[in-house]
């Protein structure tokens, strides 16, 4: 008995994807340069093709249909017809079931066959040959899904930028150890929505969660064949659909639950996007979806040989920024993620890739122009990574106001800094306050600036105090994986010591780092775990390694305690001083007709550095002298901000040295709040200098004093509870 056959009506183009409208699912699918397309759907349960509809309608080169009987649940394809001409830039081919572009959810995965590639492998034209092999059973399906979700009373938490702390951590490696977490949702979206999550995050302090990509994504064939997997995920194939292999439930609406959630404890949640690439690779990759559907518009080619890709990404392709449908592409997977997914902003993968209008990085191109006019995207969090690999891909400091930047040259001076590097007093200075030369320029302020010591990709902040080398061993690739340009410092060992001083210094150069990062003018990011100590064994690039390498481990000695306790008062003591959150840079001059310079840089003997100074090759020692009173800023109610006084002492030389404590800004008498040369346990009380005097300085640690009041407190000295 034949089974019976959809109804099918013309349909709309618009929107594009499968949408569910109440009564019916329409089906609208861009493809300029094919013949034919048909919409393959699939039985739920065994998996198998049911019927092939040929969208007979088109409309400004998309194809549409309308199926009045569909309904949420129902799995789809598609074959795309057309030449097959790799020399011209055409690779279609109507064996292969694609993935839809703006599919918002993927059900089943990929199982890695040969017959996944639009050619015949191991022919001798490689490419330029023909595969007929059906590759549907192999693929994971597109599934239709019902939006409904009750968001409730759900407000984003709107943390201005200033008052914004980062911490970018894996959706799975975050919890797959947490012991309080149910086993069942440890490493999920839903994981990070309990509420002994939820309250290790606000007592920790940060602002916002910044999740590794969570857009569907491809385990590439050659980590699979290793026994491994792509753990970060920087391997897009859907950019509307979150990957279920975080999801405990199955369904798109624990990544709702799970915004929501984290909304309604004030966090914010920043996603990761990986829009510069994706996963089908270079010409002799897998055909999965955008490839199969008009390789010609989606992809740059090279001009002279269209068989072959343009790759500024050092994937094996770039995404085709100068066709007006990719364009959309991304614009309308940026607005979903707003209007329906509720997060809070993006940080753009190789966000240098997407500004090539033709070869060179064009900080005016198409993709920024239609951001700014956007009045949805252009009001969240954008972040950019600010470089890709291609010629001339390094634009830290050159993308348009409205704009953040992963600041690479603030990680590392602050590196090189700590590490005893000679001549980076100058590059320091620069970094702590800002990096005026970078965005000032610009029109931009220092929360331009997102600062950050570590981050995923390199050393976690343990490793960076313990290995001069990376060791990827683990990786499978003879250690040639990785960036070997990592400014580390080994501490005297290399990898775990038992040396008593090598693992003291080693503790004293983590503090100076976290210090530093938390009293610097910008937005701080914090690596997950670098608060606990998290190691990865000297491995700089655990991309591969979805395993406890890469995982937190939650069982922590007092040491790691004592560590958390130390970031979390750095935080506090962050979001209590204003003079740390400034929005504006500092000018070096008096302000107010106070007679106060905003900033003062002073040598180890007390007086104004000197031009020649900041050059001096043996020179580690600086201090910085902020007048709390010269904030040129207001608070929420109009009222001028006024901070306490702040001295800061730097030294990264090995050795101690007399640093000199003068009359600045009418102060007698200053609180001592940090050491990062006492360990957490051992501080004491309150300290005070008197002006006038010397103060020992050790090799490799930094101290910071205050003096004056604080407008919000009115407590003379602060706080006796800070850092």
């Amino acid at each position: 008995m034949t089974a019976r056959r959809m109804t099918v009506w013309p349909g709309r183009p618009y929107p594009l994807g499968a949408t569910w409208d109440g009564e019916g699912v329409n089906f609208s699918l861009f493809s300029e340069h094919a013949n034919r397309v048909e919409l393959c759907v699939f039985d739920r349960l065994r998996g198998r093709e049911q019927e092939r509809i040929e969208l007979k309608h088109q409309t400004d080169q998309v194809w549409h249909c309308y199926l009045p009987e569909a309904r949420p649940g129902l799995l789809y394809g598609y074959r795309v017809h057309g030449p097959y001409k790799p020399e011209k830039g055409l690779r279609f081919n109507d064996k292969k079931l694609l993935l839809d572009p703006y599919a918002k959810a993927l059900h089943g995965s990929l199982r890695w066959h040969d017959s996944l590639f639009g050619y015949r492998l191991g022919n001798p034209r490689e490419d330029l040959s023909y595969d007929r092999r059906n590759s549907a059973t192999l693929m994971p399906k597109c599934q239709v899904i019902d939006p409904a979700f009750t968001w409730a009373d759900d407000r984003r938490p709107g943390t201005p930028w200033h008052d914004t702390v980062i911490y970018e951590l894996h959706v799975k490696g975050f919890t797959q150890q947490h012991p309080q977490v149910p086993e069942a949702l440890r490493g999920t979206y839903a994981a990070l929505a309990t509420m002994e999550v939820i309250e290790y995050l606000k007592r920790l302090g940060v602002t916002a969660v910044e999740l590794m990509p969570v857009h569907a994504f491809i385990d590439e064939r050659n980590l699979v064949e290793k026994g491994f997997r792509n753990y970060w995920g920087y391997n897009s194939i859907g950019f509307f659909a979150p990957d279920l292999r975080y999801s405990a439930s199955g369904n798109i609406s624990e990544f709702k639950t799970m915004v929501k959630t984290l909304h309604s404890a004030g966090i914010e949640v920043i996603i990761d996007v990986v829009y510069n690439h994706t996963a089908e690779g270079n010409h002799l990759g897998p055909t999965l979806s955008f490839r199969g559907i008009d390789n010609l518009a989606y992809y740059r080619l090279q001009p002279e040989g269209k068989r072959y890709y343009k790759d500024y990404t050092g994937c094996g392709n770039t995404l085709n920024m100068r066709h007006p449908r990719v364009l959309q592409l991304i614009m309308d997977s940026l607005r979903y993620w707003i209007t329906e997914m509720h997060v809070d902003g993006f940080r753009f993968d190789l966000a240098s890739a997407l500004a090539r209008e033709l070869h060179e990085v064009d900080r005016l191109g198409a993709f920024f122009d239609i951001i700014h006019q956007d009045p949805i995207i252009s009001q969240v969090k954008l972040i950019a990574e600010p470089w890709d690999l291609g010629e001339g891909g390094y634009q830290v400091g050159n993308f348009p106001p409205g704009w953040t930047e992963w600041n690479g040259k603030y990680r590392d001076a602050i590196r090189a800094y700590w590490r005893g590097d000679s001549g980076n007093l100058g590059r320091l200075a620069t970094r702590l306050t800002g990096s005026s030369d970078l965005y000032e320029h610009g029109g931009r302020s220092p929360v331009a600036s997102i600062n950050f010591i570590t981050c995923h990709d390199g050393f976690t902040l343990r490793d960076l105090v313990s290995y001069n080398e990376k060791h990827n061993e683990a990786n499978l690739e003879d250690n040639g994986d990785g960036e070997s340009h990592n400014l580390s410092w080994n501490c005297g060992a290399e990898g775990p010591s038992d040396d008593p001083a090598v693992n003291k210094l080693r503790r004293r150069q983590v503090r100076n780092f976290l210090a530093t990062l938390f009293l610097s003018q910008g937005v701080p990011m914090l690596l997950a775990g670098d608060e606990l100590g998290r190691g990865q064994g000297g491995n700089n690039n655990t991309y591969c390694q979805d395993n406890p390498l890469s995982w937190l481990d939650w069982e922590l000695d007092p040491e790691q305690l004592q560590l958390f306790e130390y970031v979390r008062k750095l935080m506090r003591f962050r979001r209590k001083h204003a003079m740390f959150r400034r929005r504006s840079f500092f000018e070096g001059r008096a302000e107010g007709g106070s007679g106060v310079k905003d900033i003062v840089w002073l040598d180890r003997d007390g007086n104004e550095m000197a031009g020649h100074e900041w050059h001096s090759s043996s020179a580690r020692y600086l201090g910085v002298f902020m007048a709390g009173r010269a904030i040129p800023e207001q608070d929420g109610k109009g009222r001028p901000l006024v901070d306490e006084d702040f001295l800061m002492l730097f030294n990264a030389g090995r050795e101690a040295v007399d640093f000199f404590i003068p009359h600045l800004g009418n102060n007698e008498r200053w609180r001592l709040h940090l050491d990062t040369w006492i360990e957490p346990a051992e501080a004491g009380g309150r300290r005070f200098v008197e002006a006038g005097r010397s103060v020992v300085l050790e090799g490799n640690s930094m101290l910071l004093f205050s003096a004056g009041k604080n407008r919000e407190t009115c407590e003379e000295g602060g706080n006796d509870n800070g850092p």
